[in-house]
């Protein structure tokens, strides 16, 4: 969801992990020449939607492993949540609303906000949580991280480093007995 960190946390797991680091909306951005209000605005949330699915479908096509920071909404393409679960290691950076809330601005890129940002963030939740559910890999509750003291972001990506590589180690243990097994 926005607000949740994903940019912010991100480009420091990128770090982490000696990864390149891509936010999705950002690219989209500066691929289209369009800002998430003009897509919006001129073509619509739909075709903002596919055109944020076939980048993330680019996106994760490249070769080497990379962490993006992918828009909210992308699970809403049902595409979109069939590339990620096949091609990626999702992590749901999970929150309450009135967290969320409280970390959101009126920004221009945010044009579900505008009304009503605490029933829009209650609204998308109500709408997003169980495909995030479905296609998340790795689930962290970042609000315990802010309440815990400096640098919860720092923190949170260095906990979900952690998670990345046990759950990249695991899956070399797995393929090594399977090949054994050969």
């Amino acid at each position: 969801m926005m607000g949740s960190g994903k940019s912010t946390v991100g480009r420091r797991l990128a770090t982490q992990l000696g990864r390149p680091f891509v936010d999705a909306d950002d690219e989209l951005v500066r691929l289209s020449g369009l800002t998430v209000r003009e897509w919006f605005a001129d073509r619509g949330e739909a075709a903002f939607r596919q055109a944020e699915a076939d980048l993330v479908d680019d996106l994760l096509s490249s070769p080497g492993p990379a962490v993006i920071a992918a828009g909210g909404g992308v699970v809403v393409t049902p595409g979109a949540r069939a590339v990620l679960v096949e091609q990626a290691r999702v992590v749901w950076l999970r929150a309450g609303a009135p967290f969320l809330v409280s970390r959101l601005r009126a920004k221009d890129h945010r044009p579900l906000l505008d009304d009503d940002p605490e029933a829009a963030v209650v609204r998308l939740m109500a709408e997003r949580t169980a495909l995030y559910d479905q296609i998340a890999d790795l689930t962290v509750d970042v609000e315990p991280f802010h309440a815990g003291g400096e640098k919860p972001k720092r923190a949170l990506a260095l906990r979900i480093a952690e998670m990345v590589r046990e759950a990249e180690a695991l899956d070399a243990a797995v393929a090594g007995a399977a090949e054994a097994q050969r």
